[in-house]
């Protein structure tokens, strides 16, 4: 158990090096080695999800300086090749899920952006849309199974250093699990964008919300550029 674990923080549980300084407090607590040795375990004896190495996708994808908005969502999909390490966003070529179907429905409404028909979102990561879940990582079929294990004291941390930063920032705190996370964020500095969960569970309040042309208009407001919401179609072949 050692061993892989040592493996798994040296090799595949790494946070991309943008990070690492805003961070560097977090990866040195304990709790936080006792979280890869949990990965690593559960990694051996079970199926989880994202796969290895994508747990920090999204801080990958949105380096810390260019964190514009923050859309914070709380466990990973846990369906078969869903997961892929970025909040609401699943892989190329897989149906796309409810949650992220009444998203798109509230975009469209909203600023009348067409559906895609995929449910990839690396172009919104790729123009600083930080997609951070509470907990990184879960086991197949099982929802929240890896809840408590110390990802939430690992994204809180996250969600502290952007707000900690300079540059202002929207934070998108979509149902009660992600607005119980307001007291982290420097609000007289940046922007919050809250609302109900876009589940098949809340999406009746969630739609006609606005949430879109809210960011946009806070980005404006902060002098900087929107965000181009329109989701690109796939390469094909």
């Amino acid at each position: 158990m050692t061993e892989l674990a040592e493996v798994t923080v040296g090799t595949e549980f790494e946070v991309p090096e943008s990070w690492r300084a805003a961070l560097a407090g977090e990866l040195e607590k304990p709790y936080f080695a006792k979280l890869a040795e949990f990965v690593a375990e559960q990694r051996a004896e079970h199926q989880v999800f994202p796969p290895s190495g994508q747990e920090f996708a999204a801080l990958a994808a949105t380096p810390y300086q260019g964190v514009r908005v923050l859309v914070l969502g709380q466990d990973p999909y846990h369906d078969d090749n869903q997961a892929h390490g970025m909040s609401f966003s699943v892989q190329p070529g897989i149906k796309i899920p409810p949650s992220l179907r009444n998203i798109f429905k509230e975009l469209d409404a909203d600023l009348g952006v067409p559906a895609p028909d995929h449910g990839y979102l690396m172009h919104w990561a790729e123009q600083g849309v930080l997609l951070l879940n509470a907990v990184l990582t879960v086991r197949a079929h099982e929802a929240n199974s890896h809840k408590g294990k110390g990802w939430e004291k690992f994204t809180d941390a996250v969600i502290k250093a952007v707000s900690d930063r300079e540059e202002p920032c929207v934070f998108v705190l979509w149902g009660n699990y992600a607005k119980k996370k307001l007291p982290l964020i420097d609000t007289t500095r940046h922007v919050v964008v809250e609302g109900a969960h876009p589940s098949p569970l809340s999406a009746r309040l969630f739609f006609g919300s606005r949430p879109f042309s809210q960011i946009n208009a806070a980005l404006e407001g902060f002098g900087g550029e929107p965000i181009d919401w329109r989701i690109p179609a796939l390469p094909q072949g």
